[in-house]
Parts: structure tokens; sequence; C-alpha cells
């Protein structure tokens, strides 16, 4: 019990202090305009279609989107084809898709881009599923450090931001609700995020753009839905009924990148009019792929040209570069 008193102790004075950190007139995150919209390509951009199903598109080392199917257009931010080599300048568009991020996913986002930026308000961060629920712990940071646990509620908002509502809050061990209420504070208050990539808060609830808190290539898409499935968060965006199909080559191969239409460049290749389909060599589920190290996936494979001069080109998976190169038995007879 009189452990129990010192906690609460301690978390009063720290939120006694927190109260009066926040400067006079500072703005909380809600009170700043939204962040501008991505530039958009010039009329005459080449639009090249995309299709992908069962495909982990790593965005930074340790961080994949585990897309089950997206379908979409890609362009040229900048005029011209789009160019593989630089991830800056293209964008994807997603007319429909289904996309996941696990833990492990998010709590690489969190501390290796969203809030990477020297005296950001949350660090260490780790997060999980439970249940339907998201789980976040960390470390606070506004004067002194304050270790927290939030239990979400997750969904969509109409605007298309997914919304984290805590349900629970813990803070240095102790009921944390109980605490802010007690001083006539919430996140809001506490919380400055105008540097975060993505993040906003208001009140209590955290918003997340789920678009901005991703790392160059840019995406497109209006979420309008999430769920908890397993170990990932889950969201869709777009509606089925606005995709149209785009048929691959090869129809037995269970994950791909169907690219077709427009210009692609990459490496010293031009590709016009492209039609481009990308299966794992040696396939075990999802295809991993790492735009960053594409290179090295695409010299561990082989391509293939097709009747109607289509593409078919065979990767090694990012997961499995260690294993080694294309054998003689796994070329094409």
């Amino acid at each position: 019990m009189k452990g129990i008193s010192i906690a609460l102790g301690a978390a009063c004075a720290v939120f006694a202090a927190l109260g009066f950190a926040r400067a006079p007139g500072e703005r909380s995150s809600s009170e700043r305009g939204n962040p501008n919209s991505l530039p958009r390509a010039a009329a005459e951009d080449t639009v090249t279609q995309v299709s992908m199903h069962k495909v982990n598109f790593y965005v930074i080392p340790n961080a994949a989107l585990r897309i089950r199917t997206m379908r979409g257009q890609m362009r040229s931010l900048r005029g011209g084809p789009v160019v593989f080599d630089d991830k800056n300048s293209f964008v994807i568009h997603m007319d429909y898709a289904e996309i996941g991020l696990n833990g492990t996913d998010i709590t690489t986002l969190m501390n290796k881009y969203i809030f990477a930026y020297p005296g950001a308000p949350l660090k260490r961060l780790q997060v999980h599923t439970a249940g339907s629920q998201v789980v976040q712990t960390g470390v606070m940071h506004k004067i002194l450090d304050i270790s927290f646990k939030i239990t979400a509620d997750v969904s969509v908002t109409p605007e298309g931001l997914i919304r984290l509502h805590p349900v629970k809050t813990t803070i240095l061990g102790v009921d944390g609700d109980k605490l802010m209420r007690a001083f006539g504070l919430s996140l809001q208050k506490i919380l400055d995020l105008s540097k975060a990539k993505g993040v906003t808060v208001k009140g209590n609830d955290l918003f997340l753009d789920p678009v901005r808190i991703l790392p160059p290539p840019a995406i497109e898409g209006h979420a309008t839905a999430i769920r908890v499935d397993g170990d990932q968060l889950v969201q869709t965006f777009g509606t089925l009924a606005a995709s149209t199909p785009l048929p691959p080559s090869d129809t037995s191969a269970a994950a791909y990148m169907l690219f077709r239409g427009g210009t692609l460049h990459f490496g010293k290749l031009l590709m016009l009019d492209a039609d481009m389909q990308v299966v794992d060599l040696r396939p075990t589920g999802f295809f991993n792929f790492d735009l960053d190290r594409y290179k090295d996936q695409l010299v561990a494979g082989y391509q293939r040209s097709l009747p109607d001069m289509g593409l078919m080109v065979y990767m090694l998976g990012v997961d499995k570069l260690a294993s080694g190169k294309v054998t003689t038995a796994e070329l094409p007879h």
C-alpha cells in the first residue's frame, strides 16, 4: 500500500509539471493546419497500372506493407517514366487495397520514421495487438521521461484517418485516466506532435494518416475500414467496386506484382508500354520485396520474354538472398 502511495505521489508530481509545461500560446496539433497534399503529376506523365497479391513490400528495414491485394496506378511526380531507382520520384495510387501491418512493422515505423527526430515526445515505443485492440507502450518525454501503456480501440474516420481511442491508460504503473482527469489534462495538452509524420492528437485520441506515416515511395489512397486480424492491423483502401481486374500473365502465381502500360525505367532498362509480372523464384507464401534491394533480388534470379513480348521476372525474395542465386535446375526448360 505504501508503494502504491509513493507511485501515485510521483505520478501526480509529474502531471503537475506537465500541466504547466505547455508554453503560453502553444497550439495543439489539432489547431495547426492540415499538411499539404502530395504534388500532382503533370498531364504528360505516363501512368502504369499496378496489381499486387500477397506481397510484403518493405518500406524500411524491418517494416513492410503486408499487401494482401492491391489494385492501382503508378505515375511519376516529375514527368516521364516511373523510375524504380528513385523512390522519391513516383507515387502509387490505390483504387482498392487490403494491407496489413504487424506489431514489428508499426513499432519500427514509430521509432525509425514517425517520431525519428530530436526532442520527439514519444520514444522507445512498442506496439502489438490484443484481441480487437492495439496496445502501445513506451516513454513520454516532456521535462521528465514517463513510462506509459495505452490500450486503444481502432476505427477509421470519414476523412480516412486511423483513430486510436484509448480505453485504458497506465502511467508510471497507476491509472493514467484518473490522473489526467484530476489535473484537467489530456494527451492533446501534453503532446506536441507538430514534427511527427502523419500523426495528430485531439483530446486523448490519436489520428494517423495511413499514407503519410509511410516513407517513400509516396502512397495515395482513402482508408475506408480497419480491423485487427491476428497480429496485424489490416487497413482497407477504397472499394472493390472502384477497381478493375488486371489479369496476370501467369495465373498460377499466388504471389506477384504486375505492371502494365506506361513506361518503366529500372537500372539501364527502359520498358515501353510495360507488361511485366514479378514473382518469387522460390515461392513460400508472401513475396518479400524491398525496393532498396531490388537489384540484388533481380540479379539473383532471371527474366523470360513471353510470346506477346511481355516479361516474366523471377526474383529471389529478399529474405532468401543469402541462399544464393538461381541454379541450373531452376531455369526453365
